[in-house]
């Protein structure tokens, strides 16, 4: 039985840089971060969760930055001891913005879905002796509560500025990292 700890990756991300600021994925000390803020907590393996990204017909230019910054970062998470999964994809499409223009917009689909799944499936294997969450997304309470049913220890791991009240109610445990540890592991370039 294994103690996992499992991240979604772009919520993390998106919560980490309305804590701190924009932050540099490519570099980011991960390892460090959660070897502090879950000090104490045996983890087994940890698993980051990110959709993938794919090249959109009016944001070329940008498209290619952004899945050559997230190769990138998948580098170097490997080479720290994570594993990546990439499930389901980000995909563009046009929202009614302001005075009836139309904005592009970014949305993430799948990988929420792809984390219940594997917690769901590594508890009913009985391989899951405790589940880390580091993510708010809280489509992930059913799967949470099915964990709670096989007897599987729940963490949540959230962020001290905007913590996630559902999944702290459905988990055994909650551990908030603070801004001040995000800054921490910021590597300079």
């Amino acid at each position: 039985m294994e103690n996992i700890l499992f991240i979604d990756g772009r919520n993390f991300i998106s919560l980490a840089e309305e804590a701190v600021g924009k932050i540099d994925i490519s570099v980011y000390d991960f390892c460090g971060l959660f070897d502090k803020v879950l000090s104490g907590v045996k983890v087994d393996r940890k698993v980051f969760y990110i959709g993938k990204l794919q090249i959109h017909q009016n944001t070329i230019g940008k498209s290619k930055a952004l899945i050559e910054k997230q190769r990138k970062m998948k580098n170097r998470l490997e080479s720290q001891g994570f594993e990546v999964v990439v499930a389901g994809r980000v995909r563009g499409q046009l929202e009614k913005g302001p005075f009836g223009y139309k904005i592009l917009t970014f949305k993430e689909k799948g990988v929420d879905v792809k984390i219940a799944i594997d917690m769901v499936v590594t508890s009913y294997n009985n391989q899951l002796e405790t589940a880390i969450i580091c993510s708010s997304d809280s489509d992930l309470q059913p799967a949470i509560n099915e964990l709670k049913n096989k007897g599987v220890e729940r963490i949540y791991l959230g962020f001290e500025n905007s913590p996630n009240k559902g999944l702290m109610y459905t988990t055994n445990r909650s551990i908030l990292i603070r801004n001040s540890e995000l800054k921490e592991f910021i590597r300079k370039i």
